[in-house]
């Protein structure tokens, strides 16, 4: 009898031990989750603010002490979809769609090619070409932007969409081409002998096979692309002087007039719907997005 309670009580220690290991570990989960939801909410707060602003009057956005709204107005909304001397913010929604769109397709298709010569190909100075693409990755935007306004200039290209798109097609962005490249370079060789048995030459291997199986990297471009593109707002003001032609990014400063009054209200209202298709893409393809990002690092 002795030996069993002798017995009985440390399994009963252990026991208790236990159940306070359990009870610490769900409180650090809680206080954890508590964290990072407060920090989620700072960082959510500008966004927040704003779309609260576009429903205010614009006497009540900076002089009010409520962050909601005392009245809920829109009319915010329709007067900024009327758009700035004439022309409608759906034009400028058109516009930025129209370079996003070429943007995609000539990333997509150029970056792709000249990833699979890179990753797949064999010819001459291949690494040389390689790592002057990576070179390019390191320069600052900014020392480009005058011999390549100069080049379009002399191209009688300025005021036109052909600087926004025409480089797109030429595989100018390297980022997306290293990308690429990481990630064909994680396809089994076996895959592509086994297709060259079959009589498969390089365009076609590049077209039914690279293509189809690099679709995680491809949709990871097309995101970044989109993202970027419709954000762009310094070489859109630079290139596009013509109302007609300006894009969203564009459109947004001309509700903000330095020598006159500015519509805060409309320009809050129209930045909160062009959030909406950057958040749309993110929501819909971000499956597709961390395993481009993160499948050439985790299988090379």
């Amino acid at each position: 009898m002795e030996t069993s309670k002798a017995i009985s009580q440390p399994n009963i220690a252990e026991v208790q031990t236990d159940d306070s290991i359990r009870v610490k570990r769900r409180l650090s989960k809680l206080l954890l989750h508590v964290f990072i939801i407060a920090v989620g909410i700072l960082m959510l707060y500008p966004l927040i603010w704003m779309v609260s602003a576009s429903f205010k009057e614009n006497t009540e956005i900076f002089q009010g002490s409520n962050f909601w709204p005392k009245k809920w107005l829109f009319d915010n909304y329709v007067q900024g979809w009327k758009g700035v001397s004439g022309v409608t913010f759906g034009k400028f929604f058109m516009n930025s769609f129209f370079i996003v769109i070429m943007a995609i397709i000539g990333n997509v298709i150029s970056c792709s090619m000249a990833a699979y010569a890179f990753a797949r190909l064999d010819f001459t100075f291949k690494k040389v070409f390689f790592a002057i693409m990576l070179i390019t990755l390191m320069l600052p935007f900014h020392v480009t932007v005058i011999p390549q306004y100069i080049m379009f200039n002399k191209l009688e290209w300025i005021n036109t969409y052909l600087p926004l798109t025409v480089p797109k097609f030429l595989a100018t962005d390297g980022f997306f081409v290293f990308l690429m490249v990481q990630f064909m370079r994680t396809i089994p060789k076996e895959l592509e002998e086994a297709a060259e048995m079959d009589g498969c030459g390089p365009i076609r291997m590049y077209w039914y096979l690279i293509m189809p199986l690099s679709l995680p990297a491809l949709i990871t471009t097309m995101i970044f692309t989109f993202i970027w593109t419709w954000n762009d707002f310094f070489t859109q003001l630079l290139y596009l002087s013509d109302i007609q032609m300006q894009t969203v990014a564009v459109g947004l400063r001309m509700f903000v007039d330095a020598m006159g009054e500015s519509s805060w209200g409309a320009l809050f209202a129209m930045s909160t719907l062009s959030l909406i298709p950057l958040f749309a893409i993110f929501i819909f393809f971000q499956k597709y997005l961390i395993e481009g990002i993160t499948a050439g690092g985790v299988k090379g």
